[in-house]
């Protein structure tokens, strides 16, 4: 250094800080050097679990559809002869049809009354008894989805079983009214059955759209009280919107429940009277295990899964298409 820089940083009395290089950021999560070969180890039991679980049955009953097959001995190849037999099946198009009022028992008016109880126990009930009285509504709801459904059909049997020994004969008899074989004719059984697979599913959205009014901030209700907006308004301008993803994996959800539902019809009608609550799901098991015609319970078991697949698909892609025009602000 020269004698004329020394005498220059001696009078301003300060040095000029040298420059030292940074210390490159660490990865918050350690980084694995050796490949992701190991990671393919932890994924392993996942992919043979779906193999064997999914897959291979999911092939297996294609082919079957092309088989006619009693269960035993070598399944016999037929070709399209099942495929054929379902386009004019009777009655696979009546339990088609009666899944529409299966969707309407656990699609429709559940998410509707649910997302009306939901909105009310957050925002009336939880306003004005506190937060332990609304999670008690929401737990009481919700109870019917954790009762078995054997127990709650054996329960819903004893109240409507027919003549002078159901329970609900004998609350109208009290009345003057006579008894009715609820579960014998049509359309009661039809009513009944929906009204338990409204009973069942009402829970679910209760408890799905409670959580999900958890991200909606109060102030946003605060503003829309003092603009005078009334609950309805409330409800229907920042609820609804904000909600929406939850609106729909709860309708998604319910209508694939609603497509395979099962076991109320096996516990409460047995697709009685005389196949006016048989659905697809309950129709192949009828043709698997009673009839003994598997090829063909399992051309409706692919029917019902194409349908589902198709389902999912249509509910996928209008959410995406509604989330990118609200990105657009359209």
């Amino acid at each position: 250094m020269s004698l004329a820089t020394r005498d220059a940083r001696s009078k301003s009395g300060r040095t000029t800080p040298r420059r030292t290089k940074l210390p490159p950021e660490e990865p918050s999560i350690p980084q694995r050097t050796g490949g992701t070969g190991a990671y393919w180890l932890y994924l392993l039991p996942g992919f043979a679990l779906l193999l064997v679980v999914v897959i291979v049955p999911l092939i297996w009953n294609v082919y079957l559809t092309f088989t006619k097959w009693k269960g035993v001995r070598t399944p016999e190849f037929i070709g399209l002869e099942n495929w054929q037999k379902i386009l004019t099946d009777s009655d696979f198009w009546t339990s088609f049809t009666n899944s529409v009022w299966m969707i309407l028992a656990m699609v429709v008016v559940p998410t509707i009354v649910g997302l009306i109880v939901a909105a009310l126990l957050f925002d009336v009930v939880g306003r004005k008894f506190g937060g332990k009285v609304g999670s008690f509504l929401r737990a009481t709801y919700y109870l019917p989805q954790i009762l078995p459904i054997a127990v709650a059909g054996i329960v819903i049997g004893w109240i409507v079983r027919p003549g002078g020994d159901g329970a609900l004969n004998q609350i109208l008899g009290a009345f003057g009214i006579p008894a009715y074989d609820w579960l014998g004719q049509m359309p009661s059984a039809l009513i009944v059955l929906m009204v338990v697979m409204v009973w069942v599913q009402l829970g679910y959205p209760v408890v799905v759209f409670m959580a999900a009014l958890q991200r909606v901030d109060p102030e946003l209700y605060e503003a829309a009280e003092l603009d005078g907006a009334n609950w309805l308004q409330r409800f229907t301008a920042i609820t609804m919107s904000i909600i929406r993803p939850e609106i729909f994996v709860v309708t998604l959800t319910c209508t694939i429940a609603a497509l395979k539902v099962f076991g109320p019809v096996y516990i409460i009608t047995r697709g009685g009277p005389a196949g006016a609550t048989l659905v697809p799901a309950y129709y192949a098991y009828q043709e698997f295990f009673t009839k003994r015609n598997v090829g063909y319970g399992a051309t409706i078991a692919t029917v019902l899964t194409i349908v589902v697949v198709i389902v999912s698909i249509v509910f996928i892609r209008v959410q995406n298409s509604l989330e990118r025009k609200e990105r657009a602000g359209l």
